[in-house]
């Protein structure tokens, strides 16, 4: 089978490996179609990896399950289904507590070889505990945005939106849309996206927001003083994985509201805040990292019911041999949103 392999940030090579064969505890999945993920052209976060076959967020046919786990799952061979990379015990510490992404078999656990390829073979934990089956009204393009958008879920749950608050989103690549699109079933009131260019700010407001900021061109604290009356955002969610964004965000937070940060940064990179302004301003600051079993059913649920418009998600299509081209269109995040790879 073909499979598309990273060996460097840009040095992406499309190349034959066998067909793998599951185990008697494993599933089989031709893919169907696997999205490009913005994470995956961080070069910081996606060199240490390599060499590996791209691509985490997929959709596709189960071909063959292994005997062995057959009685055990509702699943069966020829349904339609989106696979999280990820899958945690549901039985620990940190399971128990909701935090999935804690889990060391949620860490441990993956899809073998990678999204980016024919076939993969999904372990039993993946299968059981975080794979879903596609009803019939949802395409496998939209299967494979079920874990970006479970990601999104997660995020609006931890941003302790309040019903009536005013939510900001910084960043209006796909993931900023998703966020545009979902805010206000999490209670917010007035929905504001920022970024600097013009296609995804005008995509921003056809995903449902109320106002856009172009910082290139205003200055963001005064123009959000001025739609809030002083106010300023209860929440604010920041996409870029950049120190100075995050901490320049802080003065837009309203007092009592949240700071999210939804992108890590490059580990070397330190923020620097004020103790005595986050305490007496009463501002949380959060993070958000990835998603879990639950947010991946929420997230199929949005799907199914249309509240995620994938047809202004999903601007750009391409079969594998273009790997490469959907890469380069994503890291260089102008007019795009989400590239997807379809088999």
């Amino acid at each position: 089978m073909r499979v598309a392999k990273l060996y460097k940030f840009g040095d992406i090579r499309i190349e034959n490996i066998p067909l793998p064969e599951p185990s008697p505890k494993e599933a089989l999945v031709r893919v169907k179609a696997c999205g490009i993920c913005s994470g995956d052209v961080m070069p910081w976060y996606i060199e240490k990896k390599a060499p590996l076959v791209l691509g985490h967020e997929i959709s596709g046919e189960i071909v063959k399950i292994g005997d062995k786990i057959k009685p055990e799952i509702s699943l069966k061979e020829g349904d339609k289904v989106a696979v999280h990379h990820h899958a945690p015990c549901l039985n620990c510490f940190y399971c128990r507590r909701g935090d999935f992404v804690q889990c060391e078999t949620w860490k441990k656990s993956k899809i073998i070889p990678g999204g980016l390829a024919e076939y993969i073979i999904v372990p039993e934990v993946n299968l059981k505990n975080d794979t879903l089956k596609l009803p019939d009204s949802v395409s496998f393009e939209q299967g494979a945005l079920v874990e970006p958008v479970a990601c999104v879920v997660k995020s609006l749950k931890r941003a302790n939106i309040k019903k009536g608050d005013t939510v900001l989103i910084i960043g209006l690549g796909v993931m900023g849309q998703i966020h545009i699109m979902l805010a206000k079933e999490f209670g917010a009131e007035k929905v504001i996206g920022a970024d600097m260019v013009n296609f995804r700010l005008k995509k921003a407001l056809q995903a449902g927001a109320d106002y856009v900021i172009d910082v290139s061109q205003e200055n963001i604290y005064e123009k959000l003083r001025e739609i809030t009356d002083g106010f300023m955002a209860q929440a604010v969610i920041v996409g870029p994985g950049n120190t100075r964004v995050i901490m320049d965000s802080l003065k837009l937070v309203s007092r009592g509201g949240t700071l999210l940060i939804f992108t890590p940064t490059p580990p070397e990179e330190k923020l620097i805040l004020s103790v005595n302004d986050l305490y007496f301003n009463d501002i949380n600051v959060i993070t958000s990292y990835s998603c879990g079993p639950d947010d991946m059913k929420i997230a199929l649920k949005f799907i199914e019911s249309g509240l995620v418009n994938s047809d202004l998600l999903i601007t750009h299509r391409f079969n594998l041999d273009r790997t490469k081209e959907a890469y380069e269109i994503t890291a260089n995040a102008k007019d795009s949103l989400k590239c997807i790879i379809l088999f």
